[in-house]
Parts: structure tokens; sequence; C-alpha cells
């Protein structure tokens, strides 16, 4: 049975889709960026790339105000808020 082959991006591509810098991409690997959950990779020696179902999954899991729309559901959706440190 074939099994449908999940893209590989790489920081360049992850850049256009965010219209962002390729600085800011690794930020987001580093997990460097407050309040984002970092992007997560595919280490391949120095390089590290993503998969495009992470990447989705990433992007959906960091939307801010989430709106349940179709294809989601509601077990689906994600407080991505940033949380509020207590006073301790």
């Amino acid at each position: 049975m074939y099994e449908e082959r999940d893209e590989i991006l790489i920081a360049k591509e992850i850049a256009g889709e965010l219209r962002c810098s390729k600085a800011h991409v690794y930020r987001l690997f580093r997990g460097a960026v407050e309040g984002i959950q970092p992007l997560p990779t595919l280490p391949l020696g120095r390089k590290k790339v993503v998969r495009r179902s992470s990447f989705e999954a990433w992007k959906r899991a960091n939307e801010e105000n989430r709106v349940i729309v179709g294809g989601d559901s509601e077990e689906s959706a994600v407080d991505a808020s940033p949380k509020e440190k207590e006073n301790a």
C-alpha cells in the first residue's frame, strides 16, 4: 500500500510562507521567540528541515484567538495564548 509522502521544508520555504526572514525562522527553530512554541525540526547534520505536517500542526497550535473552521473539531482546538506568570 502506497502512503503519501510528507513534504520536507527548508528554512527559506518556511520564511516565504510565514512572510518573515530566514533568521526569524532559525529563532523559531531554537524556541527563542517568546510566547511561541518551538518549531519542530528534523536535524540533518547542521541542517534542519521541517515536515509539512509538523509545520501545519505548529501553525494551528500557535494561532491566537483560534476559531473552529471546516476540517477542525473542538477536540483539536488548542489554547496557544501565552500563559501569565504567577507571582510566587
